[in-house]
């Protein structure tokens, strides 16, 4: 035993001093993770670096990554950074602790509207790792865990991309992420994002956002603002359908007569629609003031124009006409005869007089059947008008 006990301090004579340091370095360590107090684990790591950084040490990057993640009293957004990127520089992180690591550090990035060119960098090392490790992944659980990540990753960079301005790309990526974590909050921000593209004009981008918003969880302003955006896109087929879904939940006059506009210009290939186009004017005719007036001249339009026996619009152009002739005779009248009694005229102008007493008479009993036949048209439209009233519950 004696003999042994030589042999072994003989041979720590030659041993190399960081041996001991590197032993010391490591009960360091574990004393710190093995705490249960957050703040103590944290100042405990802090006195790891202090005294063992840059030697070289086994948990060096691990001491920056686990202050990095750890919430502890004080702490603030900048530690957080600083202890990520030395954890990242140093490399050597297991997958999941860099995983974690760079979806904080991004975060941060992203909630303080800094390094959003960083952040959306380590958002796509997130999304690649997750990727890579799902698909070595032998268990559910694990990969499940790491299309979590892949899903978070997409998060992260659709916020950064977001904040840096590129709208377009930021649809895209919350698309992705929703895909995967089917989250509230990332509808949220895509109806955000849709509503920032539709103000500044991108129709088509805007409804690309708005399209799972108001496909997948059917609320009003999204399905507004998504029938809206394919309208000015050009897409008026598919914006039809999904205003009626908006006013089928909540009616409104801008939406009957969005609806009202795209059906009367389909009755020039679809006559059939007119009535339909008719009833959607009317409707907004009292449901909004601002499109009353317009909606009211076109569903009457439309009516006169679809309904060709009536002759409406020929008997007001044959009332203008009359009315100009009547007006001429009794011009005409006034001027020879309107300051002369019946004695001074002659026989001849007596004649004359009479007939154009009769002009003036049949032009007059013209004028009056056109207004007849008017409005027995208008009747038949003032018909539509009530019924409107009635179904909108209005006196």
């Amino acid at each position: 035993m004696r003999k042994i006990i030589v042999v072994l301090i003989a041979l720590t004579l030659f041993l190399p001093s960081s041996f001991f340091a590197q032993s010391e370095a490591d009960q360091a360590y574990i004393k710190a993770m093995t705490s249960q107090d957050p703040g103590q684990k944290a100042q405990l790591l802090k006195e790891y670096i202090r005294k063992y950084a840059g030697q070289g040490t086994k948990y060096e990057n691990f001491a920056y990554a686990n202050l990095c993640l750890l919430q502890y009293p004080g702490k603030t957004p900048q530690e957080t950074v600083n202890y990520g990127e030395k954890a990242l520089a140093l490399d050597g992180l297991d997958s999941l602790t860099k995983a974690q690591v760079l979806i904080q550090v991004a975060g941060i990035y992203v909630a303080t509207g800094q390094n959003l060119s960083k952040a959306q960098s380590y958002a796509s090392q997130i999304i690649q790792l997750a990727q890579s490790n799902k698909a070595k992944a032998d268990k559910a659980n694990a990969a499940k865990q790491w299309q979590t990540f892949q899903g978070a990753g997409y998060f992260v960079q659709a916020q950064a991309m977001e904040k840096a301005g590129n709208l377009n790309g930021a649809v895209k990526a919350y698309l992705n992420s929703y895909s995967i974590l089917k989250n509230n909050q990332i509808i949220a921000s895509l109806k955000k994002v849709g509503k920032a593209l539709y103000d500044r004009q991108k129709y088509n981008e805007a409804a690309q956002a708005f399209k799972l918003p108001a496909t997948s969880m059917n609320d009003f302003p999204s399905l507004v603002y998504y029938a809206k955006a394919l309208h000015r896109a050009g897409k008026t087929t598919e914006a039809l359908k999904y205003y009626k879904q908006a006013y089928a939940k909540e009616k409104s006059g801008e939406l009957a007569y969005n609806i009202g506009i795209i059906l009367a210009a389909q009755t020039k290939t679809k006559p059939l629609l007119s009535q339909e186009a008719i009833d959607y004017l009317l409707q907004a005719a009292f449901l909004s003031k601002t499109y009353s007036e317009k909606a009211m001249k076109l569903a009457e339009s439309l009516f006169f124009t679809q309904n060709p026996t009536l002759q409406y619009n020929e008997t007001v152009k044959e009332l203008a006409t009359r009315a100009k002739n009547l007006e001429n005779l009794t011009n005409t009248f006034n001027s020879k005869f309107g300051n002369k009694e019946e004695e001074e005229l002659s026989e001849e102008e007596k004649m004359e007089m009479e007939k154009l007493l009769k002009q003036i008479e049949a032009e007059q009993q013209a004028i009056k059947d056109l207004e007849a036949k008017q409005q027995a048209a208008l009747d038949k439209f003032n018909q539509l008008i009530a019924q409107t009233k009635q179904k909108l519950g209005i006196k």
